[in-house]
């Protein structure tokens, strides 16, 4: 791809309306990185640029700079060096402050406080790691780029196989238990080449998107079947667990613990797929993250020619790692056995920054930028548990 060409397709996607400061310019993504995100779209034959820009178009959302597009994570500077992508987008993490800045009450100005504390900070890290410890979802900026892919940057999805399986006879049957927007688009992805999608939900706790725009989520979810079970009832508990064990593919976007509590795990399905923030196993596995934070915890900023970093589009860690999952899970269905993939939203985004990562994006010729648009959805998304009884009565579970 030459330099042009990957200009214009960042352009002409929308995701340069969306990179920069609200005032402009729009900063334009290296060479390379474009070109990392289209290889990953190119996998599944779809168009990985138009991809990110979706939740952007369907909910008029726009670029902030140092604020993500959805207005919920800041990028702060640090006293002693470096950057910090703090996300407050629940009531709970306001509440967490506190705590988390060592203060005596509730702050008047949430961010205020939270910008004070990281100028007095001596390291970014040290400050994302007491965050993550209480349940915020923090990422530090990392202070040099990744080397070369193959000489230190973890490929975007780790996969292991764990065993061997005959042939798969006919469409997979895919359970999706996650929420929100990776690991939904990875299923759609999924479905538009031809897998059975079916999306569960706790009838207590129902996939927070529903509470968003309808047309973002109809673009997700849109052909699919809902289930819907009340995970605190023993019977519905065992209706989710015979659910999972019928699945070919189960897509899951929980803490190791909070499965563990349900008594899931894998049991003999074809893939397991984790959708992560930091990687399921080691001390990470439990920390929380969310598009924005997790893409700067990975080194996936807009550079501007001041040397301060910019969020990239909207929460892009999201719909690379749906994107990178959605590749990992075709391509393990195709090699055929029983796999377990872990697709981390910080390792993805670290693997499309690159050998880019640190790199100055240059500005947008007057003019350039084009806004993001969305596809009109297929259909609607199923209201939530309205297969419930269908489904279960197909796959013989009372």
């Amino acid at each position: 791809m030459s330099p042009d060409d990957a200009r214009a397709r960042w352009a002409g996607s929308g995701a340069l309306a969306l990179t920069g400061d609200a005032a402009g310019p729009e900063l334009v993504a290296p060479r390379g990185t474009v070109e990392r995100i289209v290889a990953l779209g190119a996998a599944l034959g779809v168009d990985a640029l138009a991809l990110l820009v979706e939740r952007a178009a369907v909910a008029g959302l726009s670029r902030r700079g140092a604020v993500s597009c959805g207005g919920a994570t800041r990028l702060l500077p640090v006293g002693g060096g470096g950057w910090l992508a703090v996300s407050l987008a629940r009531p709970d993490d306001v509440d967490l402050v506190p705590a988390w800045l060592g203060l005596a009450g509730p702050p008047a100005d949430v961010w205020a406080a939270v910008a004070t504390a990281a100028r007095g900070a001596p390291d970014a890290a040290a400050l994302a790691a007491a965050g993550a410890g209480l349940g915020l979802a923090v990422g530090a900026l990392p202070r040099s780029p990744p080397e070369a892919a193959g000489a230190g940057v973890a490929e975007p999805v780790v996969a292991e196989r764990v065993g061997e399986a005959p042939p798969l006879a006919g469409r997979p049957l895919v359970v999706d238990l996650s929420s929100l927007w990776a690991g939904p688009l990875c299923t759609r992805l999924l479905g538009e080449r031809g897998s059975r999608v079916v999306k569960v939900e706790a009838t207590g706790r129902p996939d927070g998107a529903r509470q968003g725009p309808p047309a973002f989520f109809d673009l997700l979810h849109a052909g699919q079947r809902s289930v819907a079970l009340d995970f605190r009832d023993p019977a519905g508990l065992d209706r989710l667990r015979r659910l999972v064990g019928a699945a070919d593919v189960v897509v899951e976007a929980s803490r190791p613990r909070a499965l563990a509590q349900l008594g899931i795990a894998p049991a003999g399905q074809r893939v397991w797929l984790s959708i992560t923030g930091h990687g399921r196993t080691g001390a990470a596995a439990d920390r929380v993250a969310f598009g924005d934070d997790a893409a700067v915890a990975g080194g996936l900023v807009a550079w501007g020619g001041d040397g301060r970093p910019r969020f990239v589009a909207d929460a892009v860690a999201d719909p690379l790692t749906g994107l990178a999952a959605a590749g990992a899970v075709t391509a393990a269905l195709a090699a055929g056995g029983r796999w377990r993939l872990d697709a981390a939203l910080s390792r993805v985004a670290a693997a499309v920054a690159g050998t880019d990562a640190g790199a100055t994006w240059a500005p947008a010729r007057p003019g350039e930028a084009v806004a993001p648009v969305a596809p009109r959805p297929r259909g609607r998304a199923p209201d939530l548990g309205a297969d419930t009884g269908g489904v279960l009565a197909e796959l013989g579970i009372g």
